[in-house]
């Protein structure tokens, strides 16, 4: 869930320094600064259930994994923000100047809420699409198993593919990694049709 704050434009240079001292992390937009509020229990466990599996799959290979608190700068939409879980190819990009905002995310995943599904959908992957080294896209829904897996196969060009059987597999292309949907669910109050 997201609020605004006081309605007028900031500076990116604003909003870092806000950031710094804030309790709570905010998201900016192109001048807008929104807050984040907290996620439920559920949100929380799908993305360490994907940030634990990334992790074991990528282990010894030239990646990072970052779950929830990590923040992106989108330069070309004038976008900071925190994915839910994000995995960057060593070497790590900062952004000019900062030692706590990366740049080169190759995949990124949205774990949805009723509130955020629209602009994770829309807006959101919009700007996320402008990075250059981005490759691939998850959206997790936490109310019913179905993921949905946008690849980039070329210039302005993603393919779709959805999960929604907990007993298939996903298998992403940036790396050689493969997510049982069933792991990814794993301790989520879902019931699942045998």
């Amino acid at each position: 869930m997201t609020q605004a704050l006081e309605q007028r434009n900031y500076t990116a240079e604003e909003y870092l320094e806000l950031e710094l001292a804030a309790d709570i992390r905010s998201e900016y937009r192109n001048g807008t600064i929104v807050s984040m509020t907290g996620g439920t229990p559920d949100h929380n466990e799908l993305a360490i259930n994907l940030a634990t599996l990334l992790k074991a799959a990528l282990r010894g290979k030239p990646y990072r994994i970052f779950a929830m608190d990590q923040r992106i700068w989108v330069p070309n939409r004038n976008l900071y923000t925190y994915p839910d879980v994000m995995v960057i190819e060593k070497p790590l990009q900062l952004q000019e100047g900062r030692t706590d905002t990366v740049t080169n995310p190759c995949l990124l995943a949205e774990i949805l809420s009723k509130s955020t599904q629209d602009y994770d959908h829309g807006e959101k992957f919009f700007a996320y699409r402008s990075i250059e080294s981005f490759r691939e896209y998850l959206l997790i829904d936490q109310y019913e198993i179905h993921v949905e897996h946008y690849v980039k196969t070329a210039a302005n060009q993603w393919l779709l593919s959805e999960y929604d059987d907990p007993a298939v597999t996903l298998s992403l292309a940036t790396f050689e990694a493969h997510i049982p949907i069933l792991d990814l669910y794993e301790n989520i109050d879902i019931t699942i049709d045998s």
